[in-house]
Formats: structure tokens, sequence, C-alpha cells
């Protein structure tokens, strides 16, 4: 079967995040930022992906056979591409960013561009505040082995041209140090301006100029940057036995000091610092990278903005929904019909506010929640603790496996543990992923009512403001009854899987359903008959899904995606995907949302879920996919979903080029007109 490679389709994405830097319509700032983005995804990728297919091409022949993996070959593909991309992100930054930086007074220089009076600012500057911060560490003898963290950013100094002719024994030496920026403050030093010009230096540049200071025995000093990234992965997806948490706090402490699977060096590293590193470091040429002079472009995203608002996307403030009111209970209004939540273009707080009357609510008995990623402040779990020390029976279903969130999600756990809430571990093998909350309340009848929450995007404050989700309030029976089953589930993976109608549930129903509908398009198609499906996801990687997709549209169905990560399916191949379109967006918000639309005979069906289409989600996680059963809500999500079918401003085709606007076509960019759209929601509703 024709598919892509699964890390360079990956790789594809993040040439569309660098194309965003590239955008000279996007404003200044933003695109550093882009920069900065592209920057951390491909550590996590090195952390994650690279340190994986390393671990493959040390399994035996026979192993890698039967597995179908072909490592040695994939890697080499994938080190050529990324050592392409980063010749182009550097080629990004040099001679478009900063030019761009240039024309607007903002100068950021390197060490060698200080004029005398600024090198001079820049020397005082570091005897002040950057000195005492300074620990280097000699590479000699009496070192035996040293030990570089994860993701922070080294200096190296080699030292050579004794000034005193008899030190012929240190005629020449090499040290290393961490670069201090947390204790510094942040990695940009701000110069004095000089009328309307404005200078920016790197700490790194400060302590080039500072060097000669710390090393008055030298006449040459040579200052350079490295940086290595270790191998992330956890491993414990396959595990079944023992106890979790503690496999967990074992796997972050070994994170720490986990295989190196890259370290980026600045290319004018001389020949000597860099042998000298890997002897005390173990590391082999197989994982050095070049890289630049400076590494961490993450820290991009501390640089100054100068109170330019021009350099920053136009505000976008987070729209209060049409629907629900703005005080009062949320509730009773969920009792009385459901509603659709936007994040980031409406509020997140309409979450939290649930949980919060919830916890004070005299009538509500149960909360029962599902978290994936928490942020480090959490007002959700702050609600939740409220709620437990209220009486409430509070049970939470908190992931521990979730990738660099493992230490946060740790933390509340316990805290709510002690609080008294019932805190659920998914078992070694499964990993909750989805996002759901019901709360249980007794109604003035004495009867109790199931309210629910379900959603595309984590219960998390800090991402809500990034990554665009759909989230569903209802207390419609037929979905709640089926999220209390789940929970159920959730609490006994061993037992039985429930028997549900309207909910697609990974593990054991996501898959199947799917195929099923699938199925009833292929049917629809081969009698003639319009038949068409839509999917927007971050990812769709499983080869099973892509079969069927390649069926479906051999057989005549339309098939639309919209895919921002991930897309292994080849479309528009005539002898299996003729019937497929592809396409990918990137702006300003994450996209985030998942949603499957199928023509099914005329009866549109509308799921939204939490679910890519990957195999790990299909079968090791559990994953919900919900119907979106109101006609009026069902036509929300579709005209928001049109915006992203028809955007010709930010999307691209399945190769990374820009989908442009036809002739007579005005120009269309999907997250700026579902702002405005939703905007205007509640006016048109009043109207109607």
């Amino acid at each position: 079967m024709k598919v892509l490679s699964r890390d360079l389709s990956w790789l594809r994405f993040n040439a569309r995040v660098l194309q965003e830097a590239q955008s000279p319509a996007v404003p200044l700032l933003e695109r550093l930022k882009f920069l900065a983005i592209f920057s951390s995804n491909l550590d996590e990728f090195f952390k994650v992906r690279v340190a994986t297919l390393r671990r493959l091409t040390k399994l035996k022949k026979k192993t890698r056979a039967k597995l179908g993996e072909r490592p040695k070959r994939v890697l080499k593909e994938v080190l050529a591409e990324v050592a392409r991309q980063q010749q182009e992100f550097g080629a990004t930054f040099r001679e478009q960013l900063l030019p761009e930086l240039n024309a607007h007074h903002i100068h950021l220089l390197s060490e060698a561009q200080l004029a005398d009076k600024q090198r001079a600012w820049a020397a005082r500057y570091f005897r002040d505040h950057v000195r005492d911060l300074l620990s280097p560490v000699a590479l000699d003898e009496t070192l035996h082995h040293l030990f570089l963290k994860d993701q922070a950013v080294y200096l190296t100094f080699f030292l050579s041209q004794p000034r005193d002719p008899k030190a012929k024994a240190e005629a020449e030496r090499v040290l290393v140090m961490e670069l201090p920026t947390k204790r510094h403050g942040g990695r940009f030093v701000r110069l004095p301006d000089e009328g309307e010009e404005r200078f920016v230096l790197f700490l790194d540049d400060v302590i080039r100029v500072g060097a000669a200071e710390l090393f008055p025995a030298y006449a040459q000093v040579e200052v350079n940057a490295i940086k290595l990234s270790r191998d992330a992965e956890l491993d414990i997806e396959e595990e079944v036995s023992g106890d979790l948490m503690e496999k967990i706090r074992s796997s972050l402490a070994k994170r720490a000091t986990g295989f190196p699977a890259r370290l980026l060096y600045d290319p004018q590293m001389p020949a000597e610092a860099l042998r000298a590193l890997k002897q005390k470091t173990g590391i082999t040429a197989e994982e050095l990278v070049e890289g630049s002079r400076y590494h961490n472009f993450r820290d991009f995203f501390g640089f100054p903005d100068f109170g330019e608002t021009s350099f920053h996307y136009p505000e976008w403030p987070a729209l209060a929904h049409p629907t629900l009111p703005r005080t009062g209970s949320l509730l009773d209004a969920i009792g009385q019909r459901d509603h659709l939540l936007h994040p980031p273009y409406q509020s997140f707080d309409y979450v939290t506010r649930l949980l919060r009357e919830a916890a004070t609510d005299p009538r509500v008995s149960a909360i029962s929640i599902t978290l994936y990623r928490v942020a480090s402040k959490s007002t959700v779990v702050k609600a939740l603790l409220k709620a437990a020390k209220n009486g409430k029976q509070v049970t939470a279903v908190v992931e521990l496996k979730a990738r660099f969130d493992e230490e946060s999600n740790l933390f509340w756990a316990d805290k709510l543990k002690r609080a008294g809430a019932h805190v659920v571990f998914t078992p070694p093998e499964l990993k909750c992923h989805s996002k759901l909350l019901l709360v249980a309340r007794r109604e003035a009848d004495e009867t109790t009512r199931r309210y629910g929450y379900f959603s595309t995007g984590n219960f998390n404050e800090s991402t809500a403001g990034l990554y665009t989700d759909h989230g569903l309030f209802t207390a419609d029976e037929r979905l709640t009854r089926e999220s209390a089953a789940v929970f159920q589930y959730l609490l006994d993976p061993t037992a039985a899987p429930p028997k549900l109608e309207h909910l697609l549930v990974a593990p054991f129903g996501l898959r199947p359903g799917l195929n099923a509908l699938i199925d009833h398009e292929i049917k629809q198609a081969k009698k003639g008959k319009d038949a068409s499906i839509i999917l927007k996801v971050n990812a769709i990687e499983d080869e099973g899904m892509i079969a069927r997709l390649y069926e479906a549209s051999k057989a005549g169905v339309r098939i639309e995606l919209i895919v921002r990560g991930i897309g292994r399916l080849l479309p528009g191949l005539p002898d299996c995907s003729g019937n497929i379109r592809q396409r990918g967006l990137v702006d300003r918000y994450l996209e985030h949302s998942r949603v499957y639309v199928f023509a099914h005979g005329g009866e549109e069906k509308v799921y939204v879920s939490s679910a890519d289409w990957m195999t790990r989600n299909l079968d090791r996680r559990v994953e919900v996919a919900f119907p979106i059963l109101d006609n009026g809500l069902r036509a929300e999500v579709r005209q928001l979903l049109d915006f992203q079918r028809h955007d010709n401003v930010k999307a691209r085709d399945f190769d990374n080029q820009f989908i442009a606007a036809a002739e007579g076509e005005k120009p269309l960019r999907a997250q700026e007109a579902t702002y405005a759209w939703l905007k205007g929601l509640k006016r048109r509703q009043r109207k109607a």
C-alpha cells in the first residue's frame, strides 16, 4: 500500500511552521515566534522520534523484519531532510528576519558588530550582572565524565596561546559551562538606545565580550555553543505489570539522564574542543548535528517587544458565548439546551465557571473528569479540590503517560488524593486521551440528572488560549448516560466494554464505528448515490484506516482531508486515491479540533472527537467521538469547517504549496473568518 513515512510527514508539518516565519504577511515578532515553535518542535522530534529510530536500528535484523521496519533507511532520509530544513531555518533568520528587524530600527547584534562604546557597556554589564553566574568546568584529566543537561545551552571555551611562555603544560585548555539563562532572567540583553535605534544582544555574546576577563592568562579565547537533546521516550506503553506511578516517577528521573539523541554544535568550534567533548561525554559521531552559532531558538518567545503592537497579531479578545449566560447558573442553561463552545475564539472560562458552580451547588452530588494535560496553576483542579472539600464525590481519571506533562499530572493527582478525591490511573497498556466532564445533580423532583461536557481539547486554561477546539455542553440523556458508562469502563478497563449507541469510543468501538460509517458511504457510491467524507484531524497515520479511505475513493466516495500534522495517505493517485483531496492549515492558533463528517445518504452525521486517525488513538487509548445531535449546532460546526475547506490564504496542499484564491475569488482566511462569524452569532440569532 502506498503511504508516506510518518517521520517525513511530520517534518512536512514543521516545514509549514517555517513558512509562517517566512511570510511577510505575518507580524514581525510573530514570525520570530514561529521560528521558536519550529525549533521547539524539532527538539521534541529528536527526543522522541529520532531516538526511537535509533533504538530500532539496534534491533536484530530478524526482529526488524517481523516489525516491518526499515529504520536505517528512514533515519538517513529524516536526517537529510532535517539538515535541509535547518539550512532554510538559518537563511530565514539571517536573510529575512534580521534585515526586517533592522528596517524597524531593532538591531540584534553579534559580539563582532559591537561599536567600541557598546562593547564597553557590555563589558560593564558582564562584570555587574553575569560574571558571578558563571562556573566553567575544565575538560582535563581530573574530570572522568561530563554530564550535559537535556535541552540546556552550553558554552565551550577553547583557550590557547598562554601569555606565560613557561606554561607549556597548559598550552591549550577546553572548558564547558551552562548558559545561565534562567538565573539571568532571559536570553536577551537590551543595550542603550541611540536615538530611534534599539539594540539587543544575546546573553551568549555578553559572555563572549567578557571571556578574556575570565581567562586573563590566555591571549586567545574562542567561545562556541552546544546543546544536547536526550531520548525522552518513556517506553512504558507496552508494559503490563508493576506499579504504574512508580514506573512514571522512575522514568522521569531517567529522562534527565536519557541516552543522547542529538548534540547540536557550532560548526566554527575548534576540532580540539569537539574532540574533548566527545571524549568526556561519550557522544558518538552519529549523534553530532551541525548547528549554528546560537542554539535554543525557542528562547525567542522572550524576545523584547519594545511595546510595538504592530509587531503582533491584532488582538482577538475571547468572545462571550451567545447562548450561555454571563452570570447565573450554567447548569440551568445546559439543562435547557445544548451549547457548543469554541476556544480560543470564545472564553474557556465557561468550563471553569461550570466546575466552580458544581463545587458549591448543594444539589450536586458527584463530578467525574478526565485529566490529560492540566495547567501548572490549574484553576480546573482547584475547583475539583474545592468540590471534594465540600463533600462532593470527585472522580478524576488522571493520565500519567501524557508525554512531557507527567510531572505536573503527578503533582495534581497527589493533591486530589489528599483532598479525598477518587483518583484513577489508567493501566500501563492504555492511555486516557478523551476529554470528558460529568456532573450529577439532584433536581427539584428528586431525580438525578447528569450534565456533561465533551471536548476535543484538554482541561487546560493555558493551552485553551492557543489551541482551537470544540466543546459540547449537554444534558441530553442519550449522551450523558453513555458518558457515565465510559467513566465506569475507566474505573475497570478489564470489564466488558459497554454497548453504546451514540458515542464512538476507543479502544473498543471507534475503529468498528468508523469502518461502518465508511462502509455506508461505499455502498451509497456503488448505488450511484451521493457519498462523501470530510475529515479534519491532526494526523492520519493508521494504515488500516488509510486502506479504507483508498477503498472508498476507488468506489467513488468524495473525500476531503484537512490534516494539520502527520499525513501518511497519498492523495490524488489515479489508482487508489483519485477522489481524495488534502489540505493543511497553519495560522496564529494551533488547529487542534477533530471533526468527522459523513454524508450518510442525505442524513449527514457529524462527529467531534479527541481522536486522530493514528493506531495509538484507535487501539491503545480511550478516545471519544461524540455526535452533534442538535440541528442548529451541527450547522454551526459545518460552517466553521467550511471556512477551513475554502481557506485560500493560510491553507497548503499536500506538497506544502499555498492554495491561492481563484480568479475573482475573495481572500478567505479561515481563523479570521471564524472569529468574525462567531462574533456576529448572537446578533444573527436575535434577528432569527
